[in-house]
């Protein structure tokens, strides 16, 4: 970054304007200058006043329809009354003061017919949408022109509305940005577009950009200074990410190539004692992940897949061919449910192969060795040394497996399930713990479309698992309205019916105890936690006070004990507060049916797999993200029987909250699941930089509607690192991936 883009705010506008400003993150020339307008105002063309939501803080252009002071019935003090239009309807504003007179002046230059920006929070009264103690700008009145022919051309021009607070509105913003940009030079905004790459797609300069998109004098200007900015975010972004992938090609790792046809190994021994056949999917993504495995090179590659297709068997036969190679595999999961689920799977699948230099043990068998913090002091000892020793092939563990006395024989893969519960620190600490590079598989259940698989995991190589394997029966899933008794009372007798043909139910609840906030975060000190929801807050939901409580895993489960359609069932509960072995217990009780109904929270999202499991009910269902529902509803018809998911819900139609759960209802296609996900989320969340608590790198760049731009990106960015990998010849480029991708900001590219 420049000297000039460096400068504190605080020198270039003064300390009182700088203050509102840092508190919307904005310290410096360079975080004023990216802080580009939402939208653009047209003082002919007023805001759609329907679209507003309840408890959202907006700035609206709007006609004034009256104003008028008067004073209050029931208590001392006068207020002021105006309607703002745009035309249709309407919107009511309100101040208040001790006097009348106070309000006089507000009430002159509210005058009727007059255009204006409101900014301030939409709330509700008697039925009516407000603001209070909105502040405004009144078009062509209050704009700071020297004469008249001036102060037409700046009412006619687009207003820049930028991202504002209640601190700083967005027309205090405007002249702050004006008085850092007007005095730069081209030499004082270094422009990572290299000049070739500019050229060919007839793009401007940086500081043309900047200048077209916050003093734009028409739409054209301003669309194109969008478009080129746009372009820049996300070619810095897979310039970055094209640095990663040829770093990793650079690395030197241990070839792993498997076992040639005929000979004994202990991959072959699994694949022919498999009771099913491997679906075509997961054949060719095993041949992707063979063929990578036998480079010099470390494999980077992400594997997605349907809840349910299987991504577990293909993760195991990459472990088993590293093993036959002469090395180990370390499987790291997110949480001591799933990695203890992990082992068990394994072990069953692998069978007698899972019992190397035990009597009766295979031939060419290996150990599964799990490695969790909650490890008795005998069983972590012989964890420890079956890794140290590589007895143990596979390592199964949760960010134990990070602490600096977890040491392996040869680690040759690390298998890393969920990566969006991990930050590429930990990734890299493992990593660490191997003679050469090791081969890296992530594996996600959670379906990314294309253009944000190339955006977020640009440095991996994909494959994706579509089918699922042959015997299942499928998932039904409806929508149940919460305050229907008739409708409740049949979902719980839906659930008897299941448990009665021999079958179990999960019933998920968002939260622990009933008197706990709702949006309480991990407990502390427990290696494993409970996901607090995506809360969003519908739309007709000013505030989280008005809606009700969530349902607690601790006051439903006593609730169904007591409940007469399940009288004599054992209901059991499952949290990430309980201690390990109490949670082992009642998963292992709940797999073998000494618990039919489990009450538990989001801990069993990921991985954890009961066959036997055909129900499930998901109280709050509108509170959490589709994502989750998704990963949740995936717990259930994983055997020959049909699941059924039933979403409880308050939601009321026409919100987000309510798109999400009936979308669900509507579809089991987790692709499709997620670009509406996306399409309801903010680009920030996206990207992880809600999970970082960082401000997302890209402002402009959505990740679902601009892919084109993204292909061209990825172009253009893949040919100029692969002439000059270091970029020395592009210091500006270099420069604009320390500053936007530094190492902190650079997690968000590994958690989605």
């Amino acid at each position: 970054m420049s000297d000039r883009l460096s400068e504190p705010l605080t020198r270039a506008v003064g300390t009182r304007s700088a203050g509102p400003l840092a508190k919307l993150g904005l310290e410096t020339v360079g975080d004023l200058l990216r802080h580009y307008p939402r939208r653009y105002g047209d003082p002919g063309r007023l805001t759609d006043l329907g679209g507003l939501a309840l408890g959202e803080h907006v700035t609206i252009v709007a006609q004034v329809r009256s104003a008028t002071v008067r004073r209050m019935r029931n208590r001392a003090g006068a207020i002021l009354e105006a309607v703002v239009t745009d035309g249709p309807q309407q919107l009511s504003l309100t101040f208040f003061a001790k006097s009348p007179n106070v309000l006089r002046y507000h009430e002159q230059r509210l005058a009727p017919g007059r255009h204006g920006l409101f900014t301030g929070v939409v709330g509700l009264y008697r039925g009516t949408r407000q603001l209070t103690h909105p502040d405004y700008k009144i078009i062509g009145v209050d704009d700071d022109a020297e004469d008249a022919e001036s102060a037409v051309l700046e009412a006619s021009r687009p207003i820049p509305i930028y991202p504002a607070s209640a601190s700083i509105p967005s027309w205090k913003i405007q002249p702050a940005v004006r008085t850092v940009l007007d005095p730069l030079r081209e030499e004082d905004v270094p422009d990572p577009l290299p000049d070739a790459v500019r050229e060919r797609h007839g793009l401007g300069t940086r500081l043309e950009a900047l200048r077209d998109v916050h003093e734009p004098y028409d739409e054209k200007q301003w669309r194109r200074g969008r478009d080129r900015l746009r372009y820049e975010e996300a070619f810095v972004l897979q310039a970055a990410l094209a640095q990663r992938r040829v770093r990793a090609a650079a690395e030197p790792a241990t070839a792993r190539p498997p076992r040639g046809p005929g000979e004994s190994s202990i991959l072959a021994d699994f694949d022919a004692a498999l009771p099913f056949t491997l679906t075509t999917g997961q054949r060719e993504v095993g041949e992707e992940i063979a063929s990578d495995l036998a480079l010099a090179r470390p494999m980077q590659r992400l594997l997605q897949g349907e809840v349910g297709s299987g991504k577990t068997v293909v993760a195991l036969r990459a472990m088993l061919q590293v093993i036959d190679a002469g090395g180990q595999a370390a499987l790291l999961a997110p949480t001591e449910v799933l990695a203890a689920q992990h082992a068990r799977t394994l072990r069953a699948l692998l069978g007698p192969l899972a019992e190397g230099g035990f009597l009766g043990g295979a031939e060419h068998g290996t150990r599964v060795a799990l490695l969790t913090g909650s490890l008795g002091a005998a069983a972590r000892k012989e964890a420890l040394l079956d890794a140290a020793s590589g007895a143990a092939g596979i390592v199964v563990g949760t960010h134990a497996l990070l602490s600096e006395n977890v040491q392996f024989a040869d680690l040759g893969l690390v298998v890393v399930d969920e990566q969006h519960r991990f930050g590429v620190e930990q990734r890299d600490a493992l990593r660490a713990k191997a003679r050469t590079a090791p081969h890296l598989l992530v594996m996600t259940a959670t379906p990314i479309p294309r253009t944000v698989a190339m955006t977020v995991f640009g440095d991996l190589e994909t494959s994706s698992l579509t089918e699922i394997p042959a015997g299942r029966a499928g998932i039904t899933t409806h929508v149940v309205p919460a305050g229907n008794e008739a409708w409740m009372e049949r979902t719980w007798a839906r659930v008897r019916e299941e448990v009665d043909a021999g079958h179990r139910a999960y019933v998920v609840c968002a939260r622990i105890h009933p008197d706990e906030p709702d949006a309480d975060g991990p407990p502390k000190g427990t290696d494993d936690f409970d996901e607090v929801p995506d809360f969003l807050l519908d739309p007709d939901t000013p505030d989280a006070s008005d809606r009700a409580p969530l349902r607690a895993v601790l006051e439903v489960a006593e609730e169904l004990r007591a409940h007469p359609r399940l009288a004599g069932l054992d209901v059991g509960v499952l949290h990430g507060q309980m201690a390990p072995a109490d949670k082992d217990a009642v998963m292992a009780d709940f797999a073998s049916g000494a618990v039919q109904v489990l009450v538990s929270t989001t801990v069993v999202e990921v991985g954890v797999d009961v066959p036997e499991a055909t129900a499930m009910v998901v109280l709050d269902a509108d509170r959490f993200g589709i994502s989750q529902l998704h990963q949740l509803r995936g717990r259930v018809g994983r055997g020959s029987a049909a699941g059924l998911c039933l979403l409880v819900s308050t939601a009321q139609p026409g919100t987000p909250a309510a798109t999400r759960v009936e979308t669900l209802a509507r579809t089991t296609d987790g692709f499709e699941l997620a670009t509406v996900d996306l399409e309801l989320r903010s680009e920030g969340d996206v990207l992880g930089a809600a999970q970082s608590g960082r401000t997302s790198s890209l402002r402009l760049l959505r990740v679902v509607k601009d892919a084109d731009v993204i292909e061209t990106a990825r172009a253009d960015a893949a040919a100029v690192v692969g002439e000059d990998p270091d970029l020395a010849g592009h210091p500006a480029l270099a420069a604009a991936i320390r500053d936007q991708l530094d190492p902190e900001r650079e997690e968000f590219l590994e958690r989605a």
